[in-house]
């Protein structure tokens, strides 16, 4: 969050499609140049980002209730569009793909995190021992045992991770399907594609990289089990519409 502060310019047009309770779209328009709008299907959560913004004078953020498949704006409306753990939550994470690539801008940048097939897998095996023992055996997932992480928090993890009624998984190359498809040139991911190449806090986030070849995508992905705070398997891409 902070990489993405510094380095998406003043003055420009963000959306964040599946905004949730609306840090991140409060969060990069407290610059006060940017004009961000963050959209969601949850009224509840949008109640909450909207308070937020009013109770701390953000004047550039914006919030509304939309279906993902239906944005109500123009085509090519956004310099920078945002969707981070969203599209894996719907029936057709392609579909929802296209829907939101058409809002940015030539020239401009999606931003997007899904769920990877390979880093997800150490997830799936808890999933089912959770299943199989009527939700025991949460000690396997190391948020859940931490006495640091609120009660609360702790919930909400296990909630959104193992309980949630629609998920999908999607690999590097598949992604990178999407974007040649779409008209989007891969940019950057997290974690890195290519080996012996890690992320770090000094990131160019928006410099173009090499996305590596077939080996050395499905090492990083297989790289992905082995790492203790991968978010569950979560990785990002961003890409520059052409």
């Amino acid at each position: 969050m902070r990489l993405l502060n510094e380095q998406i310019p003043h003055g420009v047009r963000v959306f964040e499609a599946g905004c949730g309770t609306g840090q991140e779209t409060n969060y990069l328009a407290m610059d006060g140049t940017r004009d961000v709008i963050g959209a969601d299907l949850c009224l509840n959560s949008l109640k909450l980002a909207r308070t937020f913004k009013q109770e701390n004078g953000i004047s550039h953020a914006d919030f509304l209730r939309m279906n993902l498949f239906r944005p109500p704006f123009a085509a090519e409306s956004f310099d920078y569009v945002i969707s981070n753990g969203v599209l894996h939550h719907t029936r057709q994470p392609r579909e929802a793909f296209r829907s939101i690539t058409r809002l940015v801008k030539p020239g401009g940048f999606i931003i997007m995190g899904l769920y990877n097939a390979f880093g997800r897998l150490t997830h799936d095996l808890r999933r089912l021992f959770f299943n199989l023992s009527y939700n025991h055996f949460k000690f396997l997932d190391p948020r859940l045992s931490d006495p640091r992480i609120a009660p609360g928090k702790r919930r909400v993890w296990f909630m959104d991770q193992y309980r949630h009624p629609c998920e999908s998984k999607h690999t590097f190359g598949e992604t990178l399907n999407w974007f040649h498809r779409e008209g989007v040139r891969f940019i950057s991911s997290i974690p890195k594609m290519r080996l012996a190449e890690d992320f770090t806090v000094q990131e160019q986030l928006f410099e173009p990289t090499r996305p590596g070849n077939f080996f050395e995508r499905t090492i990083a992905q297989w790289d992905m089990l082995w790492t203790p705070d991968n978010e569950g398997g979560f990785f990002i891409m961003i890409g520059q519409k052409k």
